[in-house]
């Protein structure tokens, strides 16, 4: 199977990966350095992808969820939506946290673990999972103190160091600049298919309101 991943809950990234069997290859990836760039740079990474493919059509979508900020997750979500009906392909969501949680379960954790990224407002995004990389609780977003006393991998444990560690969990310091990426994320979707396992829908996982509302002036017109 050919599938192209998107994910822009953090930085916009993007990669084609193709399955057979067991075997996974990953034929070409783009992430950008910066964080507020997705719609400037997603669709000419995909379409460099494409072309380095031979012209080769995915035969599925695997896009992030989130948890993430809305105007990223727009912009993937209406990436992989758009693509997905204009080549009648199936497009499939999938926790961004799950990314970095394939990574971290290949590290060979004792215990259940946390991942985390940032949520800005001196918050974080994050979500349990098991040793074995399977999701247990969340995603949810709070700020760093309420986190499970656990290894904590992903970006997030970078940003709150000294808070973590001083309501108990552990800072996974290899991890501690994670962001999820299409790679990992699209490998987390090829063997969820292989395996038969659901994926999600592709309804984004904002976590809270949009900082955007409806001045009070106008409220009353809208009615």
């Amino acid at each position: 199977m050919l599938l192209l991943a998107i994910d822009t809950s953090a930085n916009a990234s993007t990669a084609l990966l193709r399955s057979r069997g067991t075997v996974i290859e990953v034929l070409g990836s783009c992430t950008s350095e910066r964080g507020n760039d997705h719609s400037e740079v997603l669709a000419s990474a995909i379409e460099s992808l494409l072309a380095d493919a031979s012209g080769q059509r995915p035969e599925a979508i695997a896009v992030g969820v989130g948890p993430g900020p809305f105007t990223g997750l727009r912009v993937g979500l209406a990436t992989a939506r758009t693509l997905g009906f204009a080549w009648d392909v199936p497009v499939h969501g999938v926790v961004s946290l799950d990314a970095i949680a394939l990574e971290a379960a290949a590290d060979n954790p004792e215990t259940d673990f946390v991942v985390a990224i940032d949520a800005r407002r001196k918050e974080l995004y994050w979500a349990r999972y098991s040793s074995s990389g399977l999701l247990m609780d969340g995603p949810h977003v709070s700020v760093a103190e309420e986190l499970p006393a656990l290894p904590v991998y992903g970006a997030g444990a970078g940003l709150y160091a000294e808070r973590l560690v001083a309501s108990g969990a552990t800072v996974v310091a290899e991890f501690a600049d994670a962001h999820p990426g299409a790679v990992a994320l699209g490998t987390r979707a090829l063997r969820a298919l292989a395996s038969g396992e659901a994926l999600e829908g592709t309804e984004p996982l904002y976590l809270r309101e949009s900082d955007a509302k409806v001045p009070a002036v106008m409220k009353g017109k809208l009615l």
